[in-house]
This record gives structure tokens, sequence and C-alpha cells, in this order.
């Protein structure tokens, strides 16, 4: 995307249009190359009025909080999407319906579907990123998923145009969604169950439990691998004795498998060469193939 196509936008535009940003600022594993271009929309209609002016062969990424996703040390050619901080309205429809738009952190769902006697939603604490990612590929935690709550949810196609989906238009799987293309999630509608005796102790017990058992606080993307039928990636991972297995500033998690810890000085490439030996270890440890939960994308340096 050339420095001409972007002063091809409106004023508007080209004045909030960041050039060569660190992916590394916008990643939970805090690594990746520049994005050619950043652009943070003030709201769902600002974000609109972006993509009609775009170029329709401009590559497009959107992130929200940047976890689940690593980007490789060469950067995004082309132009990243930020919905997180922009798109984040959260209300209450009826007794059991509540409406978010996609840069709402799933954490604050589940707060606030406690407050509002909701559940079970409490699963939602345990997803490290925003509705549109959970969203974007069916994340769940502690036993539950984002779509089984799903009615509907609002998109925007790459011409900018808002559409309206019931759910029963995606075919949706474990860890997958798969839906119109060139269509991204700006917003849902959600259904819970009348739940009063919940509160946000047992939030904060599932947190807890959480803490002990994942290396949270430090630089990861959340679950690496999707659980194979009837098994754990990280008890697969574990018996091929590659808890703290490391290459260069990446490792394996000592306290969950599942998990690649940045300890500071990684690259991407560190971390996506770990996740390929983890792959063609426990293959051949154990004759299973496991499939990536985190999306890689970019170029290589």
């Amino acid at each position: 995307m050339s420095a001409q196509r972007i002063a091809d936008l409106s004023p508007e535009f080209t004045a909030r249009v960041l050039r060569d940003v660190s992916m590394a600022k916008h990643t939970s594993w805090h690594v990746g190359g520049p994005a050619d271009f950043f652009f943070a929309p003030r709201d769902a209609m600002d974000l609109a009025a972006f993509m009609r002016q775009l170029p329709p062969d401009v590559p497009l990424l959107w992130i929200g909080l940047g976890s689940n996703l690593l980007v490789r040390d060469g950067g995004i050619r082309g132009a990243v999407v930020s919905t997180h901080g922009a798109l984040g309205a959260l209300e209450r429809l009826s007794a059991t319906r509540i409406q978010a738009e996609a840069g709402v952190p799933c954490a604050r769902i589940a707060r606030q579907c406690v407050k509002w006697g909701l559940g079970p939603a409490e699963f939602l604490a345990g997803i490290p990123g925003t509705l549109g990612g959970a969203l974007a590929m069916n994340a769940g935690a502690w036993g539950g998923e984002t779509w089984r709550h799903v009615i509907e949810v609002d998109v925007l196609d790459r011409r900018g145009y808002r559409h309206t989906r019931k759910a029963a238009e995606y075919d949706i799987g474990y860890r997958r969604v798969v839906g119109p293309g060139n269509e991204w999630f700006i917003g849902a509608r959600l259904e819970f169950e009348r739940t009063p005796g919940v509160n946000t102790e047992a939030i904060r017990e599932l947190l807890d439990k959480r803490k002990q058992t994942q290396p949270i606080g430090e630089w990861s993307c959340g679950s690496v691998f999707t659980n194979p039928p009837g098994d754990h990636a990280a008890r697969l991972i574990e018996s091929a004795a590659l808890k703290g297995f490391r290459i260069g500033d990446a490792s394996v998690s000592e306290k969950h498998a599942n998990f690649i810890i940045n300890h500071a000085h990684a690259r991407a490439a560190d971390i996506e060469a770990l996740i390929l030996h983890v792959q063609r270890t426990v293959a051949k440890v154990h004759g299973i193939e496991l499939h990536t939960e985190v999306r890689i994308v970019g170029v290589p340096a």
C-alpha cells in the first residue's frame, strides 16, 4: 500500500492513519514488526467511513487486544484496524439479552453480566481478548463457548456497509467460525439466563484458579494449540518433555505447557520456531498433530 494510496483518502483520515507502527506494542506477546499503516477508529460510523474510502485491494487486518495473534518480524503489509478502545458499547436489551460491540473486553462482559444477574457468562472472564476476537474464533474457557450465546451479529463488509446476520448463517465448531467472506464483526446480541444468585465471587474464584494453573502476568498469547479430540494439548506437550524448552528468549511455560512465554527479548521467529518444534515433537512422540489456536500473520524479517 503506497503512500500515494493513503494520500487519496480524505484529509480527515490521512491525518489519523499512522505509518510504520510497531505491532509489538499491540500484541500480548510483545513481538512483531511494523504495520505499513495503522488506524484506530472513533466509533463504528467512523470505521465504516474509513472502510468506504480504503482501496479494495489494500490488505487489511483487524485486531482487538492483540491476544491470540503472532505478528512476524517483517510486519504487516497493508493496513491494520484496531477496534479496542473504539467499539466499546455494552448494554442490556431485555431480561436475558445483551448487546456488545466488538472492542469490548470479554472480561468486562463477564463482570457486567454478573451484575445484571445473567449467566453462565463467567467463562468470558477467562478469555484474554475482545468480543470481536471471541466471535472470530468461537473462543471459550472453563467449558463455555462464545457462540452458544450468540443470537445475531453486526458486521462490516469491505465496502463499509453494515449487515446484521443470524447465528444460523455461520458454521460454528470448536475454535472455528465460517461465514461470509470479507466481513468483520463489529458487535453482537447475546442471550443468557437469569442467574440472580451469581456474584463476582464466582469470577474471582475462577480467576484465582487460572492464576494458579496458568502463567498470568507473563508475555503470552493464551493457549497456543487447540485441544485434539478427547485429549488436552498441554498434557501431550508436557508428556513429550517439552516444558521449559527454549528457543532464543521464548520458552514453553513451566506452569502450563500450552503457553509459550516471551521472556522480554524473544523475536516472533523464535516463537514460531518453538511452535513448529512442539508440533513436530508431539507428532513424533504421540502420533498426534497439534493445530494452532493462535493466528500467525505478517511476513518474515
